[in-house]
């Protein structure tokens, strides 16, 4: 559905660690670094597969990051455990919690998730359900 996401970063250290920490939890691997003359950043992504990708990087204009309003990224897990592993990961790498792993049956009868939102604010997701992962 889509190629890659991008969030920008104020403190890129620190949004790389949270993601490095989180993300293996998920089965992402991180890419090597590459100059291709944009900003700053790093980026993971399934083992043997080029896409889709997810970034952390200083912006492109030069601007400090924010968050957006309404904003989520959610990520694809293949069980119940990768969910509450990335969430338990994320909550102790200073995540800000907003909502624990747990069965969601208004969204689908085996719709498994968890939220948070990372150090900076974005809002994400971990979820598992029939068909994703």
């Amino acid at each position: 559905m889509f190629s890659h996401i991008q969030l920008g970063a104020r403190d890129l250290g620190a949004m790389i660690a949270f993601y490095a920490a989180v993300l293996p939890h998920l089965g992402l691997v991180r890419m090597p670094d590459e100059d291709d003359s944009g900003p700053p950043g790093a980026g993971w992504h399934a083992p043997g597969k080029p896409w889709p990708q997810f970034y952390v990087q200083l912006p492109f204009n030069g601007l400090p990051a924010s968050a957006g309003n309404g904003t989520q990224v959610s990520f694809a897990a293949c069980s119940q455990e990768q969910v509450r592993k990335a969430w338990e990961t994320a909550m102790a790498m200073g995540a800000t919690d907003e909502g624990g792993p747990g069965l969601r049956p208004h969204y689908a009868a085996d719709y498994y998730g968890a939220y948070c939102r990372d150090p900076e604010g974005n809002k994400l997701c971990f979820v598992h359900a029939h068909g994703l992962g």
